[in-house]
């Protein structure tokens, strides 16, 4: 389980985050996700019992329940044919509540397909939207936009993100996402902004390697610039980053090129250091 002062830590990426607010008594809340692995509902649970909030699962009819090849492979075919999964419909009346929080592994930069199945068949205008996600590197921000471009009359918050390989985070993190958007009573650490950019000394590129070793996906990808804050228990670094060329032979076939990324790294006393998200 993370320390409380690496969960303070997270709140780097909650643009929404404030000193406190009201609770959200007189609003009705639902819980809504999808979930191939269960990270997602782990997510929408601890929501939930948090909130009191009534929960459900988006369901498709023919599930997602091959490998992570084959489920890679349907999507992409799904992605190509302009295809979308037919799913079961859902038990709750929408029109009663008044916020949604709605839940989703990252797919291809953006929500899974089943909750594009659901967003094209209602229209949340007039409520609030709080997406949530689960990911292996990131993807918020994306889907957020998506999300905000597929529904334009709701109202949609920033939304909570965890990575698979972080899920032990999740109880305290969502503790503070809940109080900085006023749906639990609670005060949050408000950290200042993130300084200038500047260029990574050789100890900070050290830092973000040391946080991006064990994932494949940034396995040639070097620090280029940084910010960095400091934060209860130690440093917040932003930091951009680029892909290097890769030793040996060439990969087969083209490959699109990756570009500049931001990646968001907590570097806690005591602690390893630990990437939270990537931003393409």
């Amino acid at each position: 389980m993370k320390t409380l002062n690496q969960v303070l830590a997270y709140a780097v990426i909650l643009a929404t985050a404030i000193s406190c607010g009201p609770k959200k008594e007189t609003s009705k809340v639902l819980v809504l996700y999808y979930s191939q692995t269960g990270n997602t509902k782990i997510v929408a649970e601890e929501i939930a019992n948090r909130l009191g909030a009534d929960i459900e699962a988006i369901e498709a009819v023919v599930p997602y329940d091959g490998s992570y090849q084959e489920t890679i492979e349907r999507g992409r075919q799904e992605m190509e044919a302009g295809t979308l999964p037919e799913c079961k419909p859902v038990a709750a009346d929408i029109a009663a509540y008044d916020v949604i929080f709605l839940g989703y592994p990252i797919w291809f930069g953006t929500y899974a397909p089943p909750i594009a199945t659901w967003l094209g068949s209602v229209d949340l205008s007039g409520k609030t939207v709080v997406p949530f996600c689960t990911f292996g590197s990131g993807g918020l921000d994306s889907s957020v936009k998506d999300l905000k471009a597929k529904q334009p009359g709701a109202t949609v918050l920033p939304g909570y993100g965890v990575r698979a390989a972080r899920m032990d985070a999740v109880p305290q993190e969502l503790d503070l996402y809940l109080k900085a958007n006023g749906f639990v009573e609670g005060e949050v650490v408000k950290l200042e902004a993130f300084p200038e950019l500047r260029p990574a000394t050789e100890e900070e590129a050290a830092i973000f390697l040391a946080a991006v070793k064990d994932y494949p996906m940034m396995g040639n990808v070097q620090a280029a610039k940084v910010a960095s804050r400091q934060i209860p228990g130690g440093t917040e670094y932003l930091f951009t980053a680029v892909p290097q060329p890769r030793e040996g032979a060439p990969l087969p076939g083209p490959m699109p090129p990756m570009g500049e990324m931001k990646v968001y790294v907590t570097a806690i006393d005591g602690e390893a250091p630990v990437f939270t998200q990537v931003v393409r």
